[in-house]
């Protein structure tokens, strides 16, 4: 597109929208001008979601998803970052993450308890029905991720880096290896925000793998199994 095509486009845009403001577009009517309430798809994808602020704080955004999404105490990334990281290992965190056995330390010392554990989707959906943090494994590179709810067909996931993406069972067994993480205290808080019915927010679809190696966050991350079950 030449620099004259993009001026004009540009010119057609301000008439058309003659004022934009975040949160409201103004549009001129012939009683007056009528503001408009609008939300930006980016920020509907993150309406649910706590987006990371740094590389390596996927953990610390998972965690703070969880708790003010699901469990009603809200948090911010950075309290939980900040929390996380006294606790934790300070070069090991800066080379390769927070681990889940981090997130256990806070979360103990928020008063819950968390551990995690082996289960495939369908024990997620019919056994467990709480919100997980899972960690996904896409060619190598490891990134937290909530899992918000698992319909039939679909997985619900609130993505750090992304926000919300909704992908098949099979395409999503393809990066997760069956561990997750879960707050095993405040059972009625947690299953009163899974969701199993597929009625997802307004979210993308695009495929998981796409754009990874610009995904912040997306690095290599201790694994931490346990032997614990549900």
């Amino acid at each position: 597109m030449g620099r004259f095509a993009v001026l004009a486009t540009g010119l057609m845009c301000s008439l058309l929208w003659p004022q934009a403001q975040a949160g409201s577009v103004i549009v001129p009517g012939i009683g007056g001008d009528l503001a408009i309430p609008v939300e930006s798809y980016r920020e509907k994808t993150f309406s649910e979601v706590i987006r990371q602020q740094y590389d390596f704080s996927c953990g610390s955004a998972a965690v703070a998803s969880l708790l003010s999404y699901h469990y009603g105490h809200e948090v911010t990334e950075q309290e939980v970052f900040r929390s996380m990281f006294a606790l934790a290992d300070e070069e090991k965190v800066r080379r390769e993450g927070f681990s889940m056995l981090d997130m256990k330390r806070y979360l103990e010392l928020e008063g819950y308890q968390a551990d995690g554990f082996r289960m495939g989707l369908a024990g997620l959906r019919e056994q467990v029905r709480l919100p997980v943090i899972v960690l996904i494994n896409i060619r190598g590179f490891r990134h937290f991720v909530v899992i918000k709810g698992i319909s039939d067909q679909e997985v619900l996931v609130g993505d750090p880096a992304r926000g919300l993406k909704a992908y098949s069972h099979g395409e999503f067994g393809e990066y997760w290896d069956g561990t997750a993480f879960v707050i095993r205290s405040h059972l009625r808080e947690g299953r009163a925000t899974f969701r199993s019915d597929g009625d997802w927010p307004a979210l993308a679809r695009a495929p998981v793998g796409s754009g990874i190696r610009e995904l912040p966050g997306a690095h290599t991350l201790p694994y931490w199994p346990s032997s614990r079950e549900w």
